[in-house]
């Protein structure tokens, strides 16, 4: 076990508590080992170690890699114009949309981490996006023809169509980690495009009247679905903290071709992609913005590990990039039923959870209480029985 490092402590003594963060540093952009195809959509596991990709030509089949980029393998679907691919939290579940041109596709799927796929039975449509609840089984895609949105609550099986929803270039979609929680963005066909929200898993659309019009390329939702980042080609970066009601502009280069966008699990770590300025981060909601080290290329796609340390982004005849930071988890606690529950979100690096009762003292011991996935806030928990004494609790990497 490595000294620990980057950690959260928490001190329980009666019931008191205290933390100690220290965030996370700069980014720096490194290709991987995928060929430089024309790369259009990429998606992730919610540990960031499970991704998906391809890109449009027909000549281009869907990759997948085990290691966060380290090594690709062609899969067995078939070479076609990929628009979107989207991941279970696992990453075993996956599904991805075809578009080609004015051509008509369709939606397949594989419950194998992308060893085999299927087709659905979904309607041959221009399918431009497509999102996934973490458990898989709640998808949501959108198409610019017949110019609808779908949704399917049991993998892609069978797939219904939006009833109050306008007819429009839809060009991206993202849902909350339940899949109660939908938002999808724009292009409207006869005026400047708009932003839809759903909180009931695609019934019921509203459109977000305090969003300006115009021409949104991408979205990304937190895992709860509060908060929000959508992007303007041609415009801006806007986030909304209230799952859509309201939307703030932030201080990025206007006018700038941004394409596409992510959010970590808390939708404090976001990440924005463009064709003329590169790559730009927040670490705060989208209050502050970072420049990253990465060259400008024709950026079009990029996904986030669930704690937004690992991050991947496709550029357009460019290659595949990944950027790893230290993960800095930050744990948070509460009572569960008369006992005490540790969380934090699942962590791009594996981190094992410690105790001690004297905080200045180097006996640590590992909790062996077996971690608990949460698929609603994509975190780990470890629920532990309440004492009259006192503890401390940190996250140690392992």
């Amino acid at each position: 076990m490595r000294p620990l490092v980057i950690l959260l402590s928490i001190a329980v003594m009666g019931s008191g508590l205290f933390n100690n963060f220290i965030p996370a540093s700069a980014q720096t952009w490194t290709p991987t080992s995928a060929p430089t195809n024309n790369w259009t959509c990429i998606a992730s596991s919610a540990d960031g170690n499970k991704l998906v990709a391809s890109g449009i030509r027909l000549t281009i089949p869907i990759y997948t890699s085990p290691d966060g980029g380290e090594t690709w393998t062609v899969t067995s679907a078939p070479s076609n114009t990929w628009n979107s691919v989207a991941a279970s939290a696992d990453g075993n579940k996956l599904v991805a949309v075809q578009y080609d041109g004015g051509g008509l596709y369709g939606i397949y799927t594989s419950t194998n981490a992308g060893a085999n796929w299927v087709t659905n039975n979904a309607p041959q449509a221009g399918w431009t996006s497509v999102a996934s609840s973490a458990d898989g089984n709640k998808l949501v895609a959108v198409n610019n023809s017949p110019e609808t949105i779908y949704t399917s609550t049991n993998g892609g099986m069978v797939w219904i169509q939006a009833t109050n929803v306008p007819a429009a270039i839809w060009r991206s979609v993202a849902s909350s980690a339940d899949g109660n929680k939908l938002v999808a963005v724009n292009n409207y066909s006869s005026g400047p495009g708009t932003i839809y929200t759903s909180t009931n898993g695609g019934t019921v659309w509203t459109r977000a009247t305090n969003a300006p019009g115009a021409n949104w390329t991408g979205v990304a939702s937190s895992a709860d679905g509060t908060e929000l980042i959508a992007v303007v080609n041609g415009g801006s970066v806007y986030t909304s903290m209230d799952s859509g009601t309201t939307w703030e502009t932030n201080n990025l280069p206007l006018n700038d071709s941004w394409y596409a966008c992510a959010s970590s699990a808390d939708g404090k770590k976001l990440v924005a992609v463009s064709q003329k300025q590169g790559i730009y981060s927040s670490v705060d909601s989208g209050a502050h913005w970072t420049s990253n080290n990465a060259p400008h290329l024709n950026w079009e796609a990029v996904a986030s590990s669930a704690d937004g340390t690992r991050l991947m982004a496709t550029a357009f005849g460019g290659g595949i990039w990944t950027a790893q930071l230290t993960p800095a988890p930050q744990m948070n606690i509460a009572p569960a039923n008369g006992n005490l529950a540790l969380s934090w979100i699942i962590p791009s690096t594996n981190f094992v959870l410690q105790q001690s009762l004297d905080l200045t003292g180097t006996n640590w011991m590992d909790v062996t209480n077996t971690p608990v996935f949460n698929l609603s806030n994509l975190q780990d928990q470890v629920t532990l029985a309440l004492t009259n004494g006192s503890g401390f609790y940190r996250l140690a990497t392992q």
